[in-house]
């Protein structure tokens, strides 16, 4: 087991895989998490309040947004190089023709509920505005911002997320360790039928002497109990109880969004090439893709920045690792998202929310008892 404190638990004490003994492939960065990437930073706003009946417009609130900085603040306009793969494409996430035409993006990402993808768009421009207004004062901006969906927690036609609280998480956008579990975009989320949400990991990558990272954040709600697994181990076939409880009927309204990260220089297809990798990563957990479920995943580079800069009028150079050598960044996107999905998982607790209803969480004592 790692004697890293980062590797084991979150900034505030939640349990994370590791801890448990579960053994996961590849190295991880000094975080294990997607901020393992030089420039990268992650914020956070949650909004949780009130029990009992749904009143719509009041609550119970479950939900909130999370922010990714691709780059530091003062370089946010400068594009990163960037590929999207939808395995199903049931879900938003707004930015994806601008990707798939011209290969990057630039802002910040955001991820929330599927009824507030709009706030967070809106108010990732509104932010833009106030702290880099050089960067949209004569430019259009195209923000990345994409959902899952809370409703079986949240009041999600009460819309909840504010301009404000968009703000809030670009705000307090960090690099270093972050928090997992039920916080910011989420809060209200179910995987395999236990409390989920927001999960990230990291995998260090050797190539001709260069130490490359590659990290990625999930956003985490889907998947059905039987197929759950764990390094192997169909756990959801053991794991029956405990069962969500349901005092308001539940459909199956599931999705995962993964946004993968590195700092190894690739080409536009190349990112593309890595985010086709996720889903390998998902299946490892048991998320099969099924059809009310939106996976929808954004990988981008923070290398090139110069060349993604390049005037008018000259010729713009940009360095690539061969599509040759790219088979161990496979390996790491798809060891990334498995272990980012089960960090989203063990780092949470119970919660009820709207009409009674209730998410378990993974039970503890059973991960002791299988891995550790």
């Amino acid at each position: 087991m790692t004697d890293n404190p980062n590797h084991l638990a979150t900034p505030s004490g939640k349990p994370r895989a590791r801890s448990f003994g579960i053994v996961f492939d590849g190295t991880p960065g000094p975080c294990n998490a997607i901020t393992d990437v030089p420039g990268v930073a992650v914020g956070y706003a949650t909004l949780i309040s009130g029990d009992g009946a749904l009143v719509v417009g009041q609550g119970p609130v479950r939900t909130g947004v999370t922010a990714i900085l691709p780059r530091p603040r003062a370089d946010l306009a400068t594009p990163v190089f960037a590929g999207i793969f939808s395995q199903n494409g049931n879900g938003e996430l707004t930015g994806s023709h601008i990707v798939e035409e011209t290969g990057a993006f630039n802002f910040p990402i955001t991820i929330t509920n599927t009824h507030s993808c709009g706030v967070s768009r809106d108010g990732t421009l509104r932010w833009m505005q106030s702290v880099l207004p050089a960067a949209i004062d004569s430019a259009w901006g195209l923000p990345v911002a994409a959902e899952t969906y809370d409703g079986f927690l949240n009041d999600i036609n009460g819309h909840h997320l504010t301009f404000e609280h968009v703000a809030h998480a670009l705000d307090g956008a960090t690099s270093g360790p972050i928090e997992e579990g039920s916080v910011g975009g989420g809060t209200g989320m179910i995987t395999f039928a236990f409390k989920a949400g927001s999960g990230t990991a990291s995998r260090v990558v050797e190539w001709q002497g260069h130490a490359y990272t590659v990290g990625a954040f999930v956003q985490s709600n889907f998947g059905k109990r039987h197929n759950f697994t764990i390094r192997g181990l169909r756990a959801g076939l053991e794991l029956v109880e405990p069962a969500i409880r349901e005092g308001a009927p539940r459909a199956e309204k599931g999705s995962i969004i993964a946004v993968i990260a590195t700092d190894a220089p690739f080409l536009p297809h190349q990112m593309k090439r890595l985010a086709r990798r996720v889903p390998l990563g998902v299946s490892m957990t048991g998320g099969f893709g099924y059809h009310s479920s939106g996976d929808i995943f954004l990988a981008f580079s923070t290398a090139n920045p110069a060349a993604a800069l390049a005037p008018s009028g000259s010729i713009a150079s940009a360095e690539f690792i061969p599509d040759t050598d790219i088979d161990p960044f496979f390996d790491a996107v798809i060891q990334v998202a498995e272990e980012a999905i089960l960090n989203a998982l063990v780092a949470n607790d119970d919660m009820s929310g709207r009409d009674g209803n209730f998410v378990p969480a993974l039970p503890k004592a059973w991960l002791k008892e299988k891995f550790g």
